[in-house]
């Protein structure tokens, strides 16, 4: 976002992701912490359906890019890190994540590192 950029907010409750053929592309930003993660993975794995199918074979949807601010205790209370790490790797600029910990005592693994911020 830019400054004076408009941004719509959603805390809670039922949300989801489902971009119909013609609606304008968008580029969302997921937040989420610990086990808050559960809905906001499901939308980055349909993120990564409709990056997978270009425009016109998939819902016929353009999809934009979509970035994840993840925060736990640990790197241990990441869930999907794996995963998540995948789909930046499969749609690199495309699918982006900045993990974040608050308690970490332990070294943080290299595969981890470059998208880790915290204590």
């Amino acid at each position: 976002c830019t400054l004076d950029s408009e941004v719509a907010l959603r805390v809670g409750g039922d949300f989801f992701f489902d971009p119909q053929p013609g609606d304008s592309s968008v580029k969302l930003v997921l937040i989420a912490g610990g086990v808050g993660i559960n809905p906001l993975f499901s939308i980055l794995l349909h993120i990564a359906d409709l990056h997978q199918y270009p425009e016109g074979k998939g819902n016929g949807y353009k999809m934009g890019t979509a970035k994840l601010y993840y925060s736990a205790k640990d790197t241990s209370e990441l869930l999907f890190k794996k995963n998540i790490l995948g789909l930046m790797n499969a749609f690199p600029g495309k699918i982006t994540c900045r993990f974040h910990v608050t308690r970490q005592s332990s070294q943080i693994c290299e595969e981890l590192q470059p998208h880790v911020t915290g204590k």
